[in-house]
């Protein structure tokens, strides 16, 4: 790969002029002024999670790990930058079906240490901390060592901030480190417009408070103040029952939800569990009989890709508006 023929020299010396031809003719001016902006701005230093990372440039080969950072990279527009992806929760929106497709899955769940780095990866992109888990050989130091660059998606090591405030620096960050902030701004642009139009229609309701079963048969498992789950109830016109739980997720007794009494149960929808059998557990269990929500058989669904600090949540806080207030969405969306 490094020998010079003779022809390759005479290309070498011929370059110069080939391009001062083209630059003089405009001919490829678009192509030099996109590579030229993206490599504005670097090198670029940013802390994640407790691990700061220079990038002199943005990374090239990337591997996602859950469903929420791969549609951040698809949103925007990285796909040529994706080498291998992992873990969907559910089914990727239409809108990324196709440059989904295009990608290599390296594992249903998360890969192994040696599945990532037969990719080749520059850089792996993590939803859960689990997607870095150290024990399965894939932590952030581990893949550093191989020369791999790392992100984890900040709702997982945020605490105290307002989670749509998080979620608009996840965007910002990730855009600025593929060289692609344009994008990554006008995306937030269009996310708080669209936050704001669902708050119009909503102005002046009473909350309904609300309970989230994610999953769980001795406990629930469910949605906490920490995470985006929690606003996304609070600004779709509901109050969440467990958001004095000081972490995204987690779970509580049904002793609890029966003395919280909610008026609505969020089901998030993923895995083999379907909604259906998640109700049917919910309504014929004797426990919970006196709950309104039980007792009004009042349910809501989100698929749990809706409810993690990615790009579906403007849609989602809308989605689950028309659920919690169907009346009063209707009537603002009606001419």
């Amino acid at each position: 790969m490094s020998r010079r023929t003779p022809a390759l020299i005479a290309a070498a010396v011929l370059l110069p002029l080939a391009l001062t031809a083209c630059s003089s003719s405009g001919g490829d001016a678009a192509t030099g002024d996109k590579a030229s902006a993206r490599s504005e701005g670097f090198p670029y230093t940013v802390e994640n999670c407790g691990v700061t990372t220079t990038y002199k440039a943005p990374p090239k080969r990337v591997v996602t790990m859950n469903q929420h950072v791969t549609e951040i990279m698809l949103e925007l527009g990285l796909k040529k930058s994706l080498v291998g992806t992992a873990y969907l929760d559910d089914q990727v929106l239409p809108k990324y079906a196709e440059d989904y497709a295009s990608v290599p899955v390296l594992a249903k769940e998360y890969p192994s240490y040696e599945q990532v780095l037969a990719a080749n990866p520059d850089f792996v992109y993590g939803g859960y901390a689990s997607a870095f888990a150290a024990g399965d050989g894939r932590g952030r130091e581990a893949l550093k060592k191989s020369g791999i660059e790392t992100r984890l998606n900040t709702e997982s090591c945020t605490k105290g901030d307002q989670p749509m405030d998080t979620l608009y620096e996840e965007i910002r960050e990730v855009g600025r480190t593929f060289g692609v902030s344009d994008r990554a701004e006008a995306w937030i642009e269009r996310a708080k417009a669209d936050n704001a139009a669902t708050a119009k229609k909503l102005a002046g309701l009473k909350p309904l408070s609300v309970f989230v079963y994610d999953s769980g048969d001795k406990t629930a498992f469910t949605a906490g103040g920490e995470g985006i789950g929690n606003e996304l109830i609070e600004r779709a016109g509901g109050t969440n029952v467990f958001a004095d739980l000081d972490k995204p997720f987690g779970d509580a007794s049904w002793e609890n939800v029966v003395d919280r009494e909610p008026e609505v149960i969020v089901i998030y929808d993923y895995g083999a569990t379907t909604v259906e059998q998640k109700k049917k557990r919910l309504l014929t269990d004797p426990a919970l009989a006196d709950v309104p929500a039980i007792k009004n058989k009042r349910f809501a669904v989100m698929p749990l890709s809706d409810a993690v600090l990615g790009v579906r949540v403007p849609a989602a806080v809308d989605k689950l508006a028309a659920q919690l207030h169907p009346e009063a969405v209707e009537a603002a969306t009606t001419p």
